[in-house]
């Protein structure tokens, strides 16, 4: 097998990125969100967390759609928030599902009420 060919390979395999949605207050009322999010006090940024093969602004549309989407997001998605992702680098799948999970605590640690699935 060439060095090319594995180089590809690799490529392809590092194409999953986690992007972050921001959500409106109103989510706050959903039982989903609320399980996840049981301590936040009024006035904390709503998010979504989650991780795609696509790029984010294809996966966004796609929440917003309702293709494969989550519910929450497709009610009250606000905008994208790419200033809360946009230093991620390309990963593979499994590391991007652990990376999801770390950055939805690291954001609640930090403030904001996240829901993540």
């Amino acid at each position: 097998m060439s060095s090319s060919r594995r180089v590809s390979r690799r490529t392809r395999r590092l194409h999953h990125r986690i992007y972050v949605v921001e959500l409106d207050p109103a989510v706050r009322r959903e039982r989903r969100f609320i399980r996840q999010n049981r301590y936040t006090k009024p006035g904390q940024t709503c998010l979504y967390v989650g991780s795609t093969g696509l790029d984010p602004l294809i996966r966004y549309a796609n929440h917003l759609r309702g293709h494969k989407g989550c519910p929450l997001v497709r009610r009250h998605a606000i905008r994208l928030r790419p200033d809360l992702f946009a230093d991620f680098p390309a990963m593979t799948w499994a590391d991007a599902v652990a990376t999801e999970e770390a950055w939805a605590k690291e954001l609640r640690e930090a403030g904001y009420a996240v829901y993540q699935h």
